[in-house]
């Protein structure tokens, strides 16, 4: 069972997923050696994982995939998707008769084999249509807070990592950025002598160039939960339209709701697309009555998660998330 104490702590990870311990014992009031031993059970139980992850903008367009299978084969299928690398959020959705999941493509060819080459060729795949993500909310105010015990504003702005003006300028991404992108999207709290070993780097060029990206918000550390351990097992994606004079204000209204996980702009005939995760379906119905009802939505279309095989980088197994497979270091 998780306390009041555990649940500040994950709050505190999803404001700033690489703060040292003892800077999060200052905010929450208690000590450093229990933020560490609490953090480690967390991690260890599978309830909670930071990942480094690039924004959209810093690489190719991420993408967002609606595949209908046979229902026989849909678990087979989901499992393939959940070991690539350069997917993600994979579920089964639709009764199991439909997978969700998210691609993010380093390159176009990359993109190019999976949504043109790889799934259309997969016998049991009946349909498929995939949506490209214009603009994503992430990070900071827009994570999922649907938890009790959340912590205080002034507790939030303390531990929210601030970056010169000067350095707030875009980066491109540089092909030898490729080993410390993965080694971070596997576990974002590596340090930065373990990212050297990774690399091949310095230390201090890879601290550099990790603050260099994320002060570009090329990089960004989100946290996983495992949701329902946190008592919040229902989750659905919701398809929305909406005009595109309202998108902006619908799309920043939803994504700063606590129950919201995920808020983008997509292309098709849906142009927002939002997930959230509730106690169960009553908050659910509350949600879509009250919060996305009272905004100018003009249709929606909601699918409720059946199972989630992958999260954003860790695969699933049952309600908990467990370790990704640690990337290779430089010369193996």
């Amino acid at each position: 069972m998780l306390d009041a104490i555990d649940r500040r702590i994950v709050h505190a990870m999803q404001t700033d997923g690489r703060a040292p311990f003892s800077r999060l014992a200052t905010v929450l009031g208690v000590s450093e050696q229990t933020v560490a031993r609490r953090w480690r059970r967390l991690r260890a139980d599978g309830v909670v994982r930071v990942l480094g992850l690039t924004t959209p903008e810093a690489t190719e367009p991420n993408w967002f995939v609606r595949v209908r299978v046979q229902p026989a084969a849909a678990g087979a299928v989901a499992d393939a998707l959940a070991r690539r690398p350069d997917v993600s959020w994979v579920s089964l959705t639709a009764g199991g008769a439909e997978i969700t999941c998210a691609t993010r493509p380093r390159t176009p060819r990359q993109r190019d084999a999976l949504l043109l080459d790889r799934l259309p060729r997969t016998v049991q795949v009946i349909d498929l249509t995939a949506f490209s993500v214009l603009h994503a909310y992430v990070g900071g105010a827009y994570e999922w807070t649907g938890f009790d015990d959340r912590l205080t504003d002034e507790q939030i702005e303390a531990l929210t990592p601030e970056f010169p003006r000067a350095a707030m300028t875009p980066v491109a991404l540089d092909p030898e950025d490729e080993l410390l992108l993965a080694a971070l999207a596997t576990d974002g709290r590596l340090s930065y002598a373990e990212l050297a070993g990774v690399t091949g780097w310095s230390e201090s060029r890879v601290a550099r160039r990790v603050e260099a990206l994320r002060a570009a918000g090329a990089l960004y550390f989100d946290l996983e939960i495992a949701n329902e351990l946190l008592g919040h097992p229902v989750s659905a994606m919701l398809w929305l339209g909406v005009a595109p004079a309202d998108i902006a204000h619908v799309g920043e209204s939803l994504a700063r709701e606590p129950e919201t996980a995920y808020t983008a702009v997509v292309t098709g005939t849906a142009n927002l697309l939002v997930a959230v995760t509730c106690r169960d379906t009553a908050h659910l119905y509350r949600f879509l009555t009250d919060r996305v009802g009272s905004l100018p939505v003009r249709t929606l279309e909601t699918s409720t998660v059946l199972r989630r095989v992958k999260q954003a980088g860790s695969r699933m197994d049952g309600a908990r998330l467990t370790d990704p497979e640690p990337p290779p270091a430089r010369g193996r």
